[in-house]
């Protein structure tokens, strides 16, 4: 027995809907950023289940280099909020509106 497509995309825009909460609401940097990850799964299931539903590859090959240049997009990321943190002793995207420290 087979999943409905419908599921997958259900799932896909309740993670993009969440991510997108999580940066409209939290002033965190780092859930901010964390929230902008789970836009990006929810879109990549997304891609997936219609890929599935085609019987065709390229969105799993689109999902594959999305996740390659999002692992490179987390270490750089993460690189810098760490760096932010470490100079302005706030994570507070409010905060360091100024970049002045």
């Amino acid at each position: 027995m087979s999943v409905p497509i419908g599921w997958f995309l259900a799932v896909s825009a309740a993670l993009f809907a969440t991510g997108t909460v999580g940066v409209l609401v939290r002033r965190n940097a780092l859930v901010m950023f964390m929230s902008v990850e789970l836009q990006l799964n929810g879109v990549n299931l997304a891609l997936v289940a219609f890929s599935r539903l085609h019987g065709d590859l390229t969105g799993q090959v689109l999902t594959f280099f999305s996740l390659v240049v999002a692992a490179a997009e987390v270490v750089v990321g993460l690189a810098i909020i760490v760096a932010v943190f470490r100079r302005a002793r706030t994570a507070n995207v409010d905060e360091l509106s100024e970049l002045r420290w």
